[in-house]
């Protein structure tokens, strides 16, 4: 009595994960409209090595980086994607002779 229902809950539960697969592998090839790339300089992570460590004489960290050798990406600002930023230009009408 029991082969039925354990059956049909098998189906629908291989369902679900099929559907989670397709869904998935469709959001990896195509992002949602509104995200943005990951930064290309430290491939999302928001973080990349700090100028102390290149120069470092076997020790590491300075007030940059407070110790971890790992400082706030210059190209994102630490956000992780390629964002543009957001700038505000004001025009002004050129001035003509009355």
């Amino acid at each position: 009595m029991g082969g039925p229902i354990v059956l049909t809950q098998l189906a629908t539960g291989l369902t679900v994960l099929a559907g989670a697969a397709l869904v998935k592998s469709l959001m990896d090839q195509n992002p949602m409209p509104g995200q943005f790339p990951r930064c290309s300089s430290c491939n999302g992570t928001g973080r990349v090595t700090c100028m102390c460590n290149r120069w470092s004489d076997g020790d590491s960290g300075c007030r940059t980086c407070a110790g971890s050798g790992r400082m706030a990406c210059n190209s994102c600002g630490g956000s992780g994607t390629g964002r543009p930023l957001p700038v505000q230009l004001s025009v002004r009408p050129p001035n003509r002779p009355v």
